[in-house]
């Protein structure tokens, strides 16, 4: 008996000391960045992968995701997207039957994260055909839809849930019969150079290198001062100081801080694409082994930050439109692109045998120009969040693909799958119907 005992306290001395510590380790992983994966119930979404190790970017302790968790990274794109079912649609009483059957006002309702056996693209989680829960009967109002089933609302150039801005009617009933290609393709030019000089009227001279002041302790390859003496921060005096100081205190290794002093916008965007996204929930860089796209072996331990791809001190914009790209992605639509039309577009720009403007880069799609009013005064800046337009992909309609080509064109080019994996080489496949429906209506 006194044997038996002496095992059993045993046992419970083992299984409590056991208990402790694998209750240590987990409440270790969980308060820090160790080993946390182990809490995740499950595959996260492709636009959330990277900070599913920040917990706290969705989820509050013991009260789940909270709707303002999604709107404080999401609800500036809602915004400008001009969302086609905002809240305050869903909160009307007139709409309170349908709020009782699917509530949209919560983005979670739509978009469960670890869920990979039911998530669609866009992060969705419901049922594709979810739309009939509003729109039972379309077919009655809109004779066209009658045969139409609700899983393909969403097929490319017919509906998308929260951005329309390519393919609601007025717009589409504008561009008919457009040309496959424009008469004078050419894209908005870049004019951040006048504009800084009428908005803040600068006076400030072209500098050399032998204007640089940098502190005269500091010994640095002379290479980086001839690298920036060619750039247009030398041009409109920018010098060493301007950017390695901060605080008053000089900074050999910078960060995209020192880059948001004077260009806000597009670090912004960086830090709401994939390439930055990590770097805005204070984690470590992204870099090429973590994505879940084809990479080039040699570039998996690049740490992706403002100099990547505009390199420290040369700045090279031309480098940063494809090369940069090149260098890291190993997909088949990135590899097809020097086939492809618009790389042929491209290098003859380069090679000045092409107007300005006319040459279509991998920025040219992914980052594309935008027009913005700053003091009344029209200015053209890149959108440096490289995915804000690809899901949906007709979010590139508006901004990239009518600079060149007509509505029609565009809207069957990017609902052909094999013609974007082979970048554009060729002419689309597919016909979407939109166009004509509307045509048919607005004849009536």
């Amino acid at each position: 008996m006194v044997l038996f005992s002496l095992m059993k306290n045993r046992s419970w001395f083992y299984g409590l000391s056991l208990t402790a510590i694998i209750g240590g380790y987990l409440t270790f992983s969980l308060l820090t960045d160790t080993n946390k994966w182990i809490f995740l119930p499950g595959e996260t979404s492709h636009g959330h992968y990277q900070i599913e190790m920040k917990c706290s970017a969705c989820h509050t302790p013991l009260m789940g995701v909270k709707q303002d968790a999604c709107l404080h990274c999401h609800a500036e794109e809602l915004k400008i997207a001009n969302d086609t079912h905002p809240e305050k649609k869903f909160t009307d009483p007139r709409n309170a039957d349908r709020i009782a059957i699917l509530d949209a006002t919560k983005c979670i309702t739509c978009h469960v994260e670890h869920k990979p056996e039911m998530t669609h693209p866009m992060g969705l989680t419901l049922p594709k055909d979810y739309c009939f829960r509003c729109h039972v009967d379309i077919g009655e109002e809109r004779p066209s839809h009658k045969d139409m089933g609700f899983e393909t609302c969403a097929s490319a150039g017919c509906h998308n849930f929260h951005d329309n801005r390519a393919l609601y009617e007025d717009f589409l009933s504008q561009h008919f019969d457009e040309p496959d290609i424009l008469d004078d393709p050419m894209l908005p030019a870049l004019n951040m150079r006048h504009v800084r000089q009428l908005i803040e009227e600068t006076t400030a001279k072209p500098l050399t290198a032998a204007d640089q002041d940098a502190p005269p302790e500091l010994s640095f390859d002379t290479t980086l001062l001839q690298e920036w003496e060619s750039t247009v921060h030398a041009e409109a005096g920018v010098n060493c100081q301007g950017c390695h100081t901060q605080d008053g205190v000089w900074k050999n290794e910078l960060t995209h801080e020192a880059c948001k002093t004077c260009h806000t916008g597009e670090v912004d965007g960086f830090l709401s694409g994939r390439h930055g996204m990590r770097l805005a929930h204070a984690l470590s860089p992204m870099n090429p082994s973590m994505a879940r796209l084809p990479m080039k072996p040699d570039a998996h331990d690049k740490e992706l930050t403002c100099t990547s791809c505009h390199s420290a001190h040369r700045f090279d914009r031309h480098y940063a439109t494809v090369s940069a790209c090149l260098s890291c992605h190993n997909d088949t639509h990135s590899l097809a692109y020097t086939e492809s039309p618009h790389f042929i577009l491209w290098k003859a720009e380069q090679d000045s045998n092409s107007e300005a403007n006319r040459g279509v880069s991998c920025a040219t799609c992914h980052l594309p120009r935008e027009i913005h009013k700053q003091d009344g005064i029209e200015k053209t800046v890149v959108q440096h969040n490289q995915n804000d337009n690809l899901r949906p992909n007709e979010k590139m309609i508006r901004s990239v693909c009518m600079n060149c080509h007509g509505l029609g064109f565009s809207i069957n080019a990017l609902a052909d799958t094999t013609l974007i994996k082979n970048n554009f080489n060729g002419h689309p496949s597919e016909h979407i119907e939109s166009l004509d429906m509307v045509k048919q209506r607005w004849k009536k």
